[in-house]
């Protein structure tokens, strides 16, 4: 499975980076406010460095001013993945820039049929948003299944790009279930290496080498 981390923090990005974490970068209107930066600088920043796809997002309602402003924000670099709603003329800009080319990331995705129907408009990634659905009692896990199944069932390409995950626990039951990509804060990230066994025999382990007396260095 692929990690894509889901900030606008350059210095995050690059820790990860460095070692080997990272996929690709999303981001959105509210981590470019986050971060403080102008989208378009910020945006090839990260493209200067990371090799994997790079989203950015159209903030336009109208298929025309998207399509427009997608075509700007593919000029950064080639490897943007161009974000935009799902809505109905996020659908007609996905066609339109995916027929040109470029990525497509589909985004605010909250049911099965409009993964289904992203897919037909040629998205290149697809985003259901799991803890948004979490929030208000349903089971964000169960539509990356629901998903995973339609996708198989007719080979479709497009990419299932897990979004709004909010523990370590929702990374690794996306990745049982076959999402192609998470995309997580650096934060959730970093937590896939924490254990409390790990913390507690590290600690045995230190206790007993300081009762030795000895040193490696």
């Amino acid at each position: 499975m692929k990690f894509f981390i889901d900030t606008a923090d350059v210095d995050a990005i690059r820790e990860l980076h460095d070692l080997g974490m990272v996929d690709g970068v999303t981001t959105n209107p509210s981590l470019i406010l986050k971060s403080g930066r102008d989208i378009l600088e910020v945006t090839k920043e990260i493209c200067s460095f990371v090799e994997g796809p790079v989203s950015a997002e159209v903030v336009a309602l109208k298929a025309d001013d998207m399509i427009a402003e997608g075509r700007k924000l593919a000029a950064i670099a080639p490897n943007i993945a161009v974000k935009v709603p799902l809505t109905w003329d996020g659908l007609k800009t996905c066609k339109v820039l995916s027929g040109e080319g470029f990525m497509v990331n589909v985004t605010l995705c909250f049911s099965a049929n409009q993964a289904l129907i992203a897919a037909k408009a040629g998205a290149t990634f697809i985003s259901p948003f799991i803890g948004r659905l979490d929030d208000i009692n349903l089971d964000g896990l169960d539509l990356i299944g629901d998903i995973r199944t339609i996708y198989d069932n007719y080979d479709f390409k497009t990419q299932i790009l897990a979004a709004s995950i909010r523990s370590a626990n929702h990374v690794k039951d996306c990745a049982m279930i076959g999402a192609d990509v998470v995309t997580a804060p650096p934060s959730v990230i970093k937590a896939l290496a924490n254990h409390v066994l790990t913390d507690k025999g590290l600690e045995q382990f230190l206790k007993d080498w300081a009762k030795t007396g000895q040193k490696i260095i």
